[in-house]
């Protein structure tokens, strides 16, 4: 089956592979695909929040409100794309995501009316980015890797990190010299010429092409190396299962408590440090610098993810989130500058085992022969956690002046993200294995 992968790239491809192991490059594909998909979604409306708003006379609620409806669109998007990229993988659902996508984004350029904003924003371009983004690399990459699995998504995930590095201070200097319309133009191009030569690399498993989790060769399967991979696919519990476990849902909540902080301070953090009398410069300067130790930490993070307990892990994580949303809302308070930058750092620490930890639990949990249609059961329950969040915050703001309770609120709620993924335990699929028969290569 090993020409089914060269087909894309000759027989040169398929030598290449025998020596690279192809999930490597579909590492390199999973952080340009979420450097894209998270980027547009996420690390640039900051930006776009002040001069939209000013022109088109909205107030922050009515802005966020299409946020706030991506998250409920995510939901019922992901729950059909899961099961989708178990059964035929992403390359077509990419292919036509980007599509969807740069069209949405450029057409933003256009919008004069808040119906405008909410259909393009709030729906076409979260359908979009939900056909690229997290979602369906990170199963991917879960079906490739398994001893490797934690390392490999954190180094993946980079890409959601390196967005913030580089689109948020780029996207406010473009609107900043040439307005918010043309903003938008330029991201709608710039996620085409990335993401369609990038579609083209994914596979759905590696039992598909002949090959082996982690790079394992025959002979290595043959003496035993591969026992963690068969394991791990033969303990896998279908959807139905894990909609009857405890786990599923304690999980479902932990991890909407703990990614309310990313939805929350990617779109705030620009207008509360401006109301602060702090720059749009500074202010966006505040994202590349969480954006900074997210990225560099991601590596650590996978490392330990694959030789430690990684609910343990995801606790730590969840606790430096909360208590560094703590430091920044009263340092910006009290204008204390170093106090500032350390919170963000600290945040982007934070954040930089957030993506990986879940994405690993949630495999290490589930096995990887159904994880797409699990992963997808589980967001509308998560999302729906973090939907109103982001809206929440611009109606206490519109209503009372200020950032602090709401930011302090977030911060708490991290915190009891962090107490309750120490209490889950690994579901157990009952009557333990599955049978012979299906244990041997993905349906």
């Amino acid at each position: 089956m090993g020409h089914e992968i060269a087909s894309a790239g000759g027989a040169s491809a398929e030598n290449a592979s025998r020596r690279i192991y192809y999930g490597y490059w579909l590492i390199g594909a999973a952080f340009v695909a979420q450097f894209v998909a998270v980027g547009s979604q996420n690390y640039v409306v900051g930006a776009f929040l002040k001069p939209m708003t000013t022109e088109l006379d909205w107030t922050r609620s009515e802005f966020t409100l299409s946020r706030t409806l991506a998250q409920v669109i995510m939901a019922f998007t992901g729950f059909f794309i899961g099961g989708h990229v178990d059964r035929n993988g992403g390359r077509k659902l990419m292919l036509v995501g980007i599509v969807i996508l740069s069209t949405s984004l450029f057409s933003m350029s256009y919008v004069q009316s808040l119906w405008q904003w909410i259909a393009l924003n709030g729906m076409a371009m979260t359908i979009g980015a939900a056909m690229i983004g997290n979602l369906v690399v990170n199963v991917t990459l879960s079906k490739w890797f398994v001893e490797k699995r934690g390392l490999a998504v954190a180094l993946a995930s980079m890409g959601v990190s390196f967005a913030g590095v580089l689109l948020t201070p780029v996207m406010t200097a473009v609107i900043d010299e040439w307005g918010w319309r043309w903003g938008w133009r330029w991201m709608g191009i710039g996620a085409a010429v990335l993401i369609i030569p990038i579609s083209m690399v994914m596979r759905r498993a590696p039992e598909d092409y002949g090959l082996h989790p982690d790079g394992k060769s025959p002979e290595d399967v043959a003496s035993g190396g591969g026992m963690k991979a068969t394991a791990d696919f033969a303990s896998s519990l279908t959807r139905q299962e894990a909609l009857r476990t405890v786990s599923f849902y304690m999980l479902v909540f932990a991890f909407g408590m703990f990614g309310l902080t990313i939805g929350v301070m990617l779109l705030h953090t620009i207008p509360f440090m401006t109301d602060a009398e702090y720059s749009r410069s500074t202010a966006a300067f505040m994202i590349t610098l969480a954006s900074i130790p997210a990225l560099i930490s991601k590596p650590f993070w996978g490392l330990l993810m694959d030789k430690t307990d990684p609910k343990r892990l995801a606790s730590i994580s969840a606790v430096i989130t909360g208590v560094s949303l703590i430091v920044i809302t009263t340092s910006v308070k009290a204008h204390n500058d170093p106090i500032i930058w350390g919170g963000f750092l600290l945040l982007g620490f934070g954040w930089g085992g957030m993506i990986p930890l879940q994405e690993l639990i949630w495999a290490t949990f589930f096995g990887r022969r159904h994880l797409g249609s699990v992963r997808s059961a589980g967001l509308p329950f998560s999302l729906f956690l973090g939907a109103g969040a982001p809206l929440l915050v611009s109606m206490y703001v519109d209503r009372v002046g200020d950032y602090d309770g709401a930011l302090l609120a977030v911060a708490g709620m991290n915190l009891a993200a962090a107490v309750l993924l120490l209490f889950i335990k690994k579901p157990m699929r009952a009557g333990g294995l599955v049978p012979a028969r299906e244990s041997t290569a993905p349906s």
